[in-house]
């Protein structure tokens, strides 16, 4: 059953609407489950988190909480080297998104802006065979660069130990603490704080469903900030006829290897390139099997070929979807760009597979998905500022826009303090 090459237009709702439903992961399941896990973890800290740690993950620990500067570490050199070089682009990248406080002079008054940093920042890594550390440096090295003091991972233990790449990312990154304590309680201890593990005010980083919905509620309950609220992975790709196929299929098969409920989305306005691209899919499938159940759910169930009448269509709709990541493989790929109004990362040309972001050319990978990024950036230095204006007012300027504050204070049923609290600064008054 190959992928589905479906040709519509703007008015094919029919077609294309179920791509735009912004599918996000139904965590209501998820949520019952761990709110007993929450508030376990709430009245009794750490006693809770020793407990689930054995009854989850089969693990009894003596102690929550490590030291990365305690810790020996083995890491081969062409590791660090990659690594390193990724902690170079990344920091190039994120120092060029720094802020500076500003202030101007309007009507006479001296206003501005001051921004302070978060004062401190969670990193989730899950563990297991969902080793992500790429995610560390793009969780962590934002915040060092807004000046997040604080910074703890939360991780589950490992029965042969905590991997050596994640202790000596903490390492190198000068984390405080590395805290053993993976899943909904792991979430929780950041969001409460326990005995040994102190309170952080933001988390980031992927996980589970049960880490998912734990951020989600936590979040909601006004206990800890989160990146964008997450969903299944999503590539979109606006490419023509100039495009490499075997390249596109790869592209697409590389988001399909993130779990059979990702999805890729290629926009086209030629179906004989689509074809191509199509039977490129397939001869993949046949020649890298690996994981291949689930790549081919989610192609077969969650993907798609869309042929649009034009390349405006295509860019058009790929404003509609705001996917999560955006590649542009066309004749013109700038002025395609130049139209794009809603993505989470955009790759320009043929050499920029997502993969290149999601490791080693300095962009943030985690990134706003089902359709978050209408609203939602990508994780970045601003994420762990607060901005925080300031102003100061002349004597001459309060006497002159007195007579305003007093009508609007009036109108708004509030001149008695209101405006008297700036009446007793003007001229004539004790």
């Amino acid at each position: 059953m190959p992928i589905p090459i479906l040709s519509c237009d703007r008015n094919s709702k029919e077609v294309y609407s179920r791509f735009l439903s912004g599918a996000r992961e139904d965590l209501s399941s998820a949520t019952s489950r761990i709110l007993p896990i929450l508030e376990d973890v709430r009245t009794k800290g750490d006693s809770a988190l020793f407990c689930y740690t054995e009854k989850f993950d089969g693990i009894k620990l003596s102690k929550l909480t490590l030291n990365p500067k305690e810790i020996q570490t083995n890491v081969d050199s062409k590791t660090k080297e990659a690594f390193l070089r990724a902690k170079s682009n990344i920091e190039a990248f994120h120092m060029a998104q720094k802020r500076e406080a500003w202030s101007k002079v309007i009507d006479g008054n001296r206003l501005g802006v001051k921004y302070t940093p978060i004062p401190s920042l969670a990193v989730y890594a899950p563990g297991g065979k969902a080793l992500y550390p790429s995610s560390v440096l793009m969780g962590i090295i934002p915040a060092k660069i807004a000046g997040v003091q604080s910074i703890q991972l939360i991780t589950p233990p490992q029965k042969e130990g905590i991997p050596e790449i994640l202790v000596w990312l903490t390492q190198i990154l000068e984390i405080d603490r590395i805290v053993t304590v993976g899943g909904a309680q792991g979430i929780a201890a950041a969001a409460y704080g326990t005995e040994s593990v102190p309170k952080s005010e933001f988390i980031v980083g992927p996980g589970n469903s049960y880490v998912a919905a734990a951020k989600s509620y936590l979040s909601g309950q006004g206990l800890i900030g989160i990146d964008s609220p997450a969903g299944p992975s999503e590539v979109c790709i606006i490419a023509d006829a100039t495009s490499n196929p075997k390249w596109i299929a790869c592209d697409m098969l590389s988001q399909a290897e993130h779990g059979e409920d990702s999805s890729a989305i290629l926009l086209t306005t030629e179906v004989s390139f689509a074809e191509k691209v199509r039977d490129e899919l397939e001869i993949a499938f046949r020649e890298r099997p690996k994981r291949l159940e689930m790549k081919q759910k989610a192609i077969y169930e969650n993907s798609s070929i869309l042929v649009f009448p034009t390349m405006e269509d295509c860019i058009w709709f790929s404003n509609e979807l705001a996917p999560e990541h955006l590649e542009i493989q066309t004749r013109d790929n700038d002025s395609v760009f130049a139209k794009i109004e809603h993505a989470g990362s955009v790759f320009l040309g043929p050499y920029s597979p997502v993969a290149m972001g999601d490791y080693i050319s300095g962009t943030n990978h985690i990134l706003p998905t089902a359709r978050g990024s209408r609203i939602y950036s990508s994780l970045g230095v601003d994420t762990f500022l607060k901005r925080v204006t300031f102003q100061e007012v002349t004597k001459e300027s309060l006497e002159t826009l007195y007579p305003y504050v007093k009508l609007m204070s009036e109108l708004e049923g509030l001149d008695e303090e209101h405006g008297t609290s700036v009446k007793v600064r003007t001229k004539g008054q004790t």
